[in-house]
């Protein structure tokens, strides 16, 4: 007997679930067909070393697997097909178990499903009407998209994580498991759902891989390129369902998918592949106005578990991520409550105990409130670098260089708005990284290094930020070329005098590069100053350190949310202001002779044996101070981009967590304010960004 002993309780298991799906199916209907095709591929599976058992059931499955194919319901034929094996699986089951001779299955269609069913002939190539337009039916399917979608979108990143992993390591039976099932559900779910086109790639690339599973194919490199291929393309169309149910605006664009799909069956087939080029979108009308991206509204409730899977303590479900940001919302007026009832109770000089008891338990409870909604908010960066990997993967190929990219820390978890930004600056460093920064095997080996360059990704937290470090040991970046291109470009004086940090900083300058010549992927000047811009929109900064010959390493620091800054209060007159407490050095009271008037610098600052620049708050935003004289009040110093100043304000109240108010359209922009927040007193203090700050100044 092939099957284990512990196999047989599975077995039954798996069959009696048959059983009870098999009671929906009706003629016309596909109420069961999915759950009953994946049933009976477990159940193959399970019984795959006993072919008088195996192939019965193999037979059926192909039958239910060609109906799914063509997107049609179960007719007649095949639920008779289906109900005689499930009243002959339970004794064959037993006999086989008991050691006694097999029943009969009887006559009818499954008599000649003894063995494996025949093999299928060649397929012919794919027929161009395959590329069409999605159709999805958005009113009738809305939940059944929105499941699909999730779903969907996890499948696939899965698939280019496990395609990856193959490629180092061809051996790897589960990643090939894993990459398969993905598929298969991707398939099974497009039939369901009448999405051709998707259900037909999918299929075709589930195919292929089943012939590495069973063997008979290996997995070269051109083969996963093809597959990643075909992943990128159900992506774009995973991308076009989730924007109809963020918007509401159904596809516009044919990706197709005829060309990959004759790829696929040429390597199936045995035949080399043609040289690769990505067919565009095809219009189907006037050309949309924006580029179909990946929507990130998530779906509502998943689907049921599996039967047989139960859930355990790591359940999770969905949730749409207006709820989550309407609980942030909630938590953060109830926040500001919180923190008013304080200032009233402080105000009040009451030494009632247990109003004061009361309202360090509500003090209490809303800190601890306030980090679950945030925990709530927070998602690994993990599909980041994934995406990362696979850029690392093909630029090695384009530029025709030997990297070893590793990462750790990818279960660092951010707020969900940060992950989704910094996904553009990290694509523009990486590149960088692969262009700029690793040698050819050549140069390398002419330097004594070894052919294969690494690059590290690593994120992981430090105070109360997130850092994402990037690492290679490529040839680093010479300050004295740097400072030769910013002078050509007129950027920098020719006898200027600049510290290391600042002349590495001039690579964020918008025009600035020190490629020779311009390729597709850099050279034109355009990037570093998007990844400072994008990475300074979310409250963060980079920094550089570079040795030439070594290596270079950029570090992203980032705060931890968006929705809540820890930040240092301060007053200028009657009007009080917020501080990023990342960007805060020190506060002092500078003494009298500290302060000196240089022309054409305007006011600086001793600061511990450094001249700053000193900038009075109450001249920026044209309010009455109480002093004209900073002896007098207090010298703030705030860093930006490695360089740091002195804001001029008269008092330090309070180091505080506020929530961020939006300043609404009429004063969006306005430079130096970030935003604004409500105190615990009720009044409005503007959150400062020392970056715009201190450039208009």
């Amino acid at each position: 007997m092939s099957i284990s002993p512990e196999s047989f309780p599975a077995l039954s298991d798996a069959v009696n679930r048959l059983a009870a799906e098999s009671i929906l199916a009706q003629a016309g209907r596909d109420d069961g067909l999915i759950p009953a095709y994946s049933l009976l591929g477990q159940i193959g599976e399970l019984c795959a070393g006993e072919p008088v058992l195996s192939g019965p059931v193999k037979a059926v499955h192909t039958a239910l697997d060609q109906l799914l194919d063509l997107a049609q319901p179960f007719d007649d034929a095949a639920i008779t097909r289906l109900r005689r094996l499930i009243d002959w699986l339970p004794a064959a089951c037993g006999a086989l178990q008991a050691g006694r001779a097999m029943p009969e299955l009887g006559a009818g269609p499954t008599a000649q499903a003894a063995g494996a069913a025949p093999a299928a002939a060649p397929a012919p190539a794919a027929p161009p009407s395959i590329d069409a337009l999605l159709t999805l039916n958005l009113a009738e399917n809305r939940e059944l998209l929105a499941e699909f979608h999730a779903e969907a979108v996890e499948h696939l990143q899965q698939i280019e994580a496990a395609l990856l992993a193959l490629e180092q390591h061809p051996a790897d039976d589960e990643a090939l498991n894993s990459i398969f099932r993905s598929f298969h559900t991707i398939k099974g779910n497009a039939g369901f759902l009448q999405l051709m086109p998707m259900h037909k790639l999918a299929h075709e690339v589930e195919s292929l891989l089943d012939l590495a599973r069973s063997k008979k194919l290996v997995l070269n490199p051109a083969i996963i390129t093809e597959i990643l291929r075909s992943r990128d393309a159900l992506q774009a169309q995973v991308a076009q369902v989730g924007l109809a149910l963020e918007q509401g605006r159904l596809p516009d664009q044919i990706i197709p998918v005829s060309h990959l799909i004759s790829a696929v069956r040429r390597l199936a087939s045995g035949a080399p592949a043609a040289t690769a080029c990505v067919a565009p979108p095809v219009p189907a009308a006037a050309p949309a106005d924006e580029p179909i991206t990946p929507a990130n509204a998530a779906a509502p409730a998943p689907a049921a578990p599996a039967p047989g899977k139960a859930a355990g303590p790591g359940a999770t479900v969905r949730v749409s991520t207006e709820k989550l940001d309407s609980l942030m919302d909630v938590v953060g007026e109830l926040v500001i409550v919180q923190s008013q009832l304080i200032e009233t109770a402080r105000q009040s000089g009451s030494q009632d105990s247990a109003l004061l008891r009361n309202v360090g338990q509500l003090t209490r409870i809303t800190k601890e409130l306030q980090h679950t909604a945030m925990a709530l908010r927070m998602i690994p960066i993990k599909p980041t670098f994934q995406k990362m990997e696979r850029l690392v993967r093909d630029l090695a190929r384009d530029f025709g260089k030997k990297v070893n990219f590793t990462t750790s820390g990818e279960d660092t978890e951010l707020d969900r708005t940060v992950v989704e930004e910094i996904g553009d600056p990290l694509v523009h460093m990486v590149r960088n990284s692969m262009d700029h920064g690793l040698e050819l095997p050549a140069d390398r080996r002419a330097r004594g290094k070894a052919e294969t360059g690494a690059v590290h990704l690593h994120a992981y937290h430090e105070g109360g930020c997130i850092v994402i470090e990037l690492r290679d040991d490529g040839r680093g970046i010479d300050p004295d070329r740097i400072c030769k291109k910013a002078v050509e470009k007129g950027l920098i004086a020719p006898d200027a005098t600049l510290s290391r940090d600042e002349i590495l900083a001039l690579i964020f300058a918008p025009g600035f590069s020190t490629a020779e010549k311009v390729t597709a992927v850099s050279g034109r000047g355009v990037g570093m100053d998007v990844v400072k811009r994008n990475i300074q929109k979310l409250r963060g900064k980079v920094e550089i350190s570079s040795e030439v010959g070594r290596g270079s390493i950029f570090k992203i620091k980032l705060p931890l949310t968006m929705a809540i800054i820890d930040g240092l209060v301060v007053r200028v007159g009657a009007d009080r202001f917020i501080l990023p407490s990342t960007s805060v050095q020190v506060a002092l009271r500078p003494a009298r002779d500290s302060l000196t008037t240089v022309q054409g610098r305007g006011e600086l600052v001793e600061v511990r044996g450094r001249l700053l620049p000193l900038h009075r708050l109450h001249r920026r935003f044209g309010v009455p101070a109480d002093s004209e004289n900073p002896w007098e009040g207090i010298i703030v110093v705030v860093e930006n981009n490695g360089r740091q100043s002195a804001l001029f304000v008269d008092e330090m109240i309070s180091k505080q967590e506020v929530v961020i108010k939006s300043l609404g359209a009429f004063m969006q922009g306005l430079p130096g304010v970030s935003g604004a927040a409500i105190l615990g007193d009720g009044n409005i203090a503007l959150i400062l960004d020392p970056n715009s700050l201190l450039h208009a100044a």
